[in-house]
This record gives structure tokens, sequence and C-alpha cells, in this order.
């Protein structure tokens, strides 16, 4: 059973939190802090009773944007600790998923929040806090629902973009940003798994941190020994170890 934290400035959503992971059957308890100050006290009490004192914390459920100390300052000082919490974090904001990768996240939550999305999130802290109990809540299912779509979160809300719709894919850590002509989207999925996953699709590598569609590619360049192709309005840059492939599979191109 986890004992969690939950930290969030605003109170109808730390409210509306806590009342999600007392529903879960694998929280075994859960208090709220109202910012990452107070936070940092009740996580000072945890340290002091000891990872099987009564006091401990399993997890941190952390918001990003508050006043004062925000929630990936409160992750930095975690990081200093011998046996820090894990921290999960839960914000509106998406642009912040690569600085929580960076920071040990397990999981990143958009709000609002739904009931199903922080259960995924609560069975990967069980996972590596130990064996999930067998039959006690919902699993998400991690994998595509068709290979021609690919879920994405974006506000709370999980869409499914066309991979045919995919110009190009982008590296950020273990997390991959997919570019398309309406916009970009944020997955927890390595580039080497998409790389592997779409290549009978069309989509080969160019460089260590692009994945592009060979369909959508309007151009290659060459400029002083430099290559680069056009995707839309946006140039990207080829590694010398992907140049000849790529011109091999441009030529061969229907």
């Amino acid at each position: 059973m986890l004992r969690a934290l939950a930290v969030d400035d605003e109170r109808p959503s730390l409210e509306e939190l806590l009342y999600l992971l007392n529903a879960d059957p694998r929280i075994g308890s859960a208090e709220g802090a109202g910012d990452a100050t107070e936070a940092l006290r009740r996580i000072n009490r945890a340290l002091e009773s000891g990872p099987d004192g009564p006091e401990s914390i399993d997890v941190v459920f952390l918001d990003i944007n508050m006043p004062g100390l925000d929630g990936l300052d409160l992750a930095r000082l975690l990081t200093g600790l011998a046996k820090p919490p894990l921290v999960v974090f839960v914000t509106a904001h998406e642009d912040f998923a690569v600085h929580a990768f960076d920071l040990k996240a397990v999981d990143y939550v958009l709000k609002p929040v739904r009931k199903e999305r922080l259960a995924e999130a609560v069975r990967r802290v069980v996972e590596l806090r130990g064996a999930e109990p067998r039959d006690t809540a919902p699993r998400i299912p991690v994998s595509e629902p068709d290979p021609d779509h690919i879920p994405v979160e974006l506000g709370g809300v999980t869409r499914f973009v066309a991979v045919d719709d995919i110009t190009h894919v982008e590296a950020q850590g273990d997390y991959a940003r997919l570019h398309t002509d309406r916009g970009s989207h944020l997955v927890r999925i390595p580039l080497s798994t998409l790389e592997e996953r779409w290549r009978s699709r069309g989509f080969v590598r160019i460089h260590r941190r692009h994945l592009v569609a060979l369909r959508h590619i309007g151009e290659l360049r060459l400029d002083a020994g430099t290559v680069s192709v056009m995707v839309g309005s946006e140039e990207l840059q080829v590694s010398r170890r992907h140049a000849r492939e790529l011109r091999d599979l441009l030529m061969r191109r229907p």
C-alpha cells in the first residue's frame, strides 16, 4: 500500500487529486500540502521517521506552477536525498515534460486529471516499489490501439493522431515530440521505439534526434558538405552516417 503526498496550491485541484488517490485501492494513505514549503516540512518528517516509519512517504504527486518554490525546484531538492520518494508531476502545462524526465519523474499527468490516467501513474509507481497487487485497479494499455494511430494527451484528453499526418519526430530524452502540420504532441516513447515501429511506414532516421517521414520531405539540400532536408517550412540537418542511406531512399521513392 503506497503512502502518497499530493502538492498543489489550488485547493480545488488538490482536493480532487486527493479524492482520486484515496479511491485507488493501491493507495494506503494520501495527504495534501498547499505549497512546496509545506511539502518539504512533511517530507522532512518522513525522513526522520525512516522508510518503514509511520510518517514515511513513497510518492509525491506534484504540481509545477506554484508561487515561491515551484514543483521543479522541489523535485530538484528531492534528488539530493539518499532515498527520496518517487515523483509524479500533475500539471496543466505540457511544456515541462522534458525537465520532468531529467529529474527522474515516474510519470507526467496532465490536468484535468482523469481517474484512468492517474491509475496508470500509480501502476508505474507500484512497479518501481515492488510487485503490484493483482486485480486491484484497472490498467491502461500502453500500446497503440491500432497501427494507423498513436494516442496523445492534450489537456487531460486522449486523442488519436494519424501516423500518416506525422511529418517528423524529435527525440527529447525518453520522450518524443510528434510534429504534424497542425502542431506537435509529446509522448512518452523513445525515438528508437518509434523508429522500429514505423520503419515499414516510410519513416527513416536522419539524425540521432530526428525521425522523418519520407513522403513529407520536400527538398534535399547539399551545402558545403552538409546535408539537410526540408519538411514543410522546417529545415532539418542530416548526419553524415545517415546521409547516403537517405539519398538512396529518396532516389527510389515513387
